[in-house]
């Protein structure tokens, strides 16, 4: 038996942190049921071409809301409870939306729904950052990206089997109306599965509760182990240097000047996340793809084979993220992703159809899967000192959302312009986002440190070093223990 088997509880910290994760297999679902959904619920209430658009993007207002609230609800009431709390909103969205009798009603159900993702998306890898022992950290959080498109999957097969064999008049006036109606089974089992796990011991030890931090540190790991690192948290927390308070939850006045750049850190990784244009592919692959193909049909099939190499590239990346690290999988990703969008330009605008003209985007997608996709969120959440990891992931999720808005509002616009398809036969957009993963390298190459194997309380070091510039060239063997 090895030592890390002997250290920790491998199998009861997968086992916690797989029902957290069914957060994100709750977001992928409710964010990807209105591709089902769309349609018949256009011709039933005969929505206008607005009303239309608002019905897919409402739910970003709430996600952005939520995302905004997360952190001073995880640090006032705890991560579990706060996790218990998305259930509800996503439980109640999910019936409201089914149950709407005008249209009114159906967004107003779906922007609560959106507020419970938005809680979910921040404090669901929170508490899988918090409770993942740090060799495998990146791969425990990971998890949360994998239950996501999970989600996704889980739903396109749900509308297909109520769809199938449905006559088009039953899908318009109630067959919809199952496809959001079956949500609320995996939110019940999350509510189930919830009763059993702990809450998260670094907010415990946050707010003094000493012996039940200590019960889940010993069941995390063997008992030296677990005193060790409970004595390692409570140091960090009297140590803080975040805030000019270490009593209190830091308030953004009271930060000191590297505390907000820490922030401003996390939230540039979660807008340079969507700003690869990922969302792009995903709400409007088979627009985008219209250019290099004869039919909606050939585009159709073409994304279906884009969202598996993401997939692919996901699983792939859980192996690699604690073996090669971090940081340089995000180089990676950030060249990999430029060079495959350039490519993709490139055919583009010379006018390539086919398949030929999909190999860039199948390149991009299975790179970003293997590592913007999940490294990203396990990055934002390590690079954060404890006392500022739920206020700081809540503005940097709020932070993505706000990102995810602007270029779906946006990109039908310059998809759309009539010079700048003549000038680039509708590349453009491609244009921009390889640019940015280009300015995305240079940022990780500044800014972020390797985390791997590094416990979070020793993460900050990492982090005041770059950004004081004084010892950029600290390893994180230095600080390994």
């Amino acid at each position: 038996m090895s030592t890390k088997e002997k250290k920790y509880n491998l199998a009861y910290v997968m086992a916690i942190c797989t029902v957290a994760a069914l957060g994100g297999l709750l977001q992928g679902y409710d964010t990807s049921v209105i591709s089902g959904v769309i349609e018949p619920l256009n011709r039933h209430f005969s929505l206008t071409p607005s009303q239309t658009g608002w019905a897919v993007s409402s739910i970003v207002i709430g996600c952005v809301l939520g995302a905004w609230l997360a952190g001073k609800l995880a640090d006032n009431y705890g991560r579990k409870k706060a996790l218990t709390i998305t259930v509800f909103f996503m439980l109640v969205s999910v019936a409201g939306m089914a149950l709407a009798t005008d249209f009114t009603m159906f967004i107003i159900f779906r922007i609560l729904g959106g507020f419970g993702i938005g809680l979910a998306s921040v404090v669901s890898p929170i508490y899988m950052t918090e409770v993942a022992p740090r060799d495998y950290r990146g791969r425990v959080v990971a998890m949360n990206m994998v239950f996501f498109v999970g989600g996704q999957v889980l739903v396109l097969i749900v509308n297909y089997l109520i769809a199938k064999g449905a006559d088009e008049i039953w899908l318009v006036t109630v067959g919809w109306r199952y496809m959001l109606g079956f949500g609320v089974i995996p939110c019940f089992l999350y509510l189930m599965f919830m009763a059993f796990i702990p809450e998260s011991p670094r907010w415990n030890i946050m707010k003094n509760r000493d012996a039940e931090a200590m019960k889940t540190l010993t069941r995390i790991s063997n008992p030296t182990h677990a005193s060790n690192l409970f004595n390692e948290i409570k140091a960090s927390f009297n140590t803080d240097s975040v805030t000019t308070s270490v009593k209190n939850v830091p308030s953004i006045k009271g930060l000191t000047r590297n505390a907000k750049m820490f922030i401003i850190i996390a939230s540039m990784i979660a807008v340079f996340n969507q700003f690869t244009g990922i969302n792009v592919i995903q709400y409007f692959g088979p627009t985008l793809l219209m250019n290099v193909t004869s039919s909606m049909e050939e585009a159709m099939f073409m994304v279906t084979w884009l969202a598996a190499l993401q997939f692919l590239g996901v699983l792939v990346g859980i192996v690699f993220v604690d073996r090669v690290g971090r940081r340089i999988l995000l180089l990676i990703g950030s060249f990999g992703t430029f060079i495959c969008l350039a490519l993709t330009f490139l055919t583009f605008y010379f006018g390539i159809k086919g398949y030929a003209s999909i190999i860039g985007l199948l390149g991009f997608m299975f790179i970003f899967g293997l590592t913007w996709s999940q490294i990203a969120w396990t990055v934002v959440g390590e690079i954060l000192p404890n006392r500022l990891r739920a206020m700081g992931m809540g503005i940097a999720y709020a932070s993505m959302w706000v990102s995810n808005f602007i270029i779906s509002q946006v990109f039908p616009i310059i998809n759309d312009n009539p010079w700048l398809r003549e000038k680039f036969h509708g590349g453009f957009p491609l244009l921009l986002f390889s640019v940015s993963c280009l300015i995305s390298w240079w940022f990780v190459k500044r800014y972020i440190p390797e985390t791997k194997g590094v416990a979070l309380e020793k993460v900050e070091e990492l982090m005041n070093a770059l950004i004081n510039k004084n010892s950029v060239s600290v390893t994180t063997s230095d600080i390994k223990h």
